[in-house]
């Protein structure tokens, strides 16, 4: 019985003296984890990331957008390849931050803890949410810093959002070049405590400013023809509405991810490290 105690009184020691925290869980040798697959192992990344402050969502074992998202933040702060897939090194790096209790200064990039370091959130399961329809936000254009008031008023696969003001509209036109245009423009969104890296296309289309909002009217802005009449916020000098994008966000027209807004997504994460 005193050798079992002395055993076990060593094993505590050792526990303590590594750290005060043991992973509970070993990753399966060789694991490589990326989006669609579902296992214990994805609950252990789960895990972890969420007690370096990465992710904060309840541990489900599947490893979906938030989690890519959650995976891809940890792996640029860390100067690991940015792929979103937990393989040798990103597991590695993982197990031993927590194995140490953490890092000095926790970078939360969750989607539910606010920072005021521009975050890269998934559109669906978490954008989609924070930004809803009806919210108003503040875009910032990255390349010029100029600024405007938005406010969200359709769009299930990307925000459809449209400027508040006609002072707004205005300075998105001074964005835009003079005239508008459908090029892939680097975007904060900052709205309810967070900043969100985006993309916009200042390009307002849809939509008729002096018509009834969803009425079938013609000749609708950008070129789109009769249909709905997607203008929501009247008096703002802005026929339609114009599109915002956000980590794997689709277009509405092709149901696909759009590489040029991802690229400009990426460029509006950085310029906010």
């Amino acid at each position: 019985m005193k050798v079992k105690k002395k055993l076990a009184a060593l094993t505590l020691a050792l526990i303590i003296s590594a750290g005060g925290f043991q992973p509970a869980y070993a990753y399966t040798q060789g694991a490589l984890l990326k989006q669609g697959l579902s296992n214990q192992d994805v609950s252990e990344l789960q895990r972890d990331l969420k007690q370096l402050g990465y992710f904060s969502l309840d541990v489900t074992g599947y490893f979906g957008s938030v989690t890519k998202a959650s995976v891809i933040n940890f792996q640029r702060d860390q100067g690991l390849v940015a792929d979103g897939i937990a393989g040798a090194a990103t597991i590695g790096k993982l197990t031993e931050l927590v194995s140490a209790g953490g890092i000095e200064k926790p970078v939360s990039r969750s989607g539910s803890d606010r920072t005021e370091s521009v975050q890269l959130l998934s559109w669906f399961g978490m954008v989609k949410d924070i930004f809803a329809r009806g919210d108003i936000a503040t875009l910032t254009d990255v390349n010029t810093g100029l600024k405007l008031q938005i406010k969200r008023t359709y769009g299930g696969n990307h925000a459809d959002v449209e400027a508040l003001t006609k002072e707004d509209t205005a300075i998105l036109k001074e964005i835009a070049g003079g005239s508008w245009n459908w090029t892939r423009r680097p975007v904060i969104i900052e709205v309810d405590g967070y900043k969100i890296a985006g993309s916009m296309t200042a390009m307002p289309h849809a939509g008729l400013d002096s018509k009834a909002e969803l009425a079938v009217v013609d000749n609708r802005s950008g070129g789109f023809g009769t249909g709905q009449n997607l203008d929501a916020v009247k008096g703002n000098g802005m026929d339609g509405h114009f599109d915002v994008h956000f980590l794997d966000s689709r277009t509405h027209s092709t149901n696909k991810v759009d590489s040029k807004h991802q690229e400009a997504i990426q460029k509006a994460y950085k310029s906010g490290q």
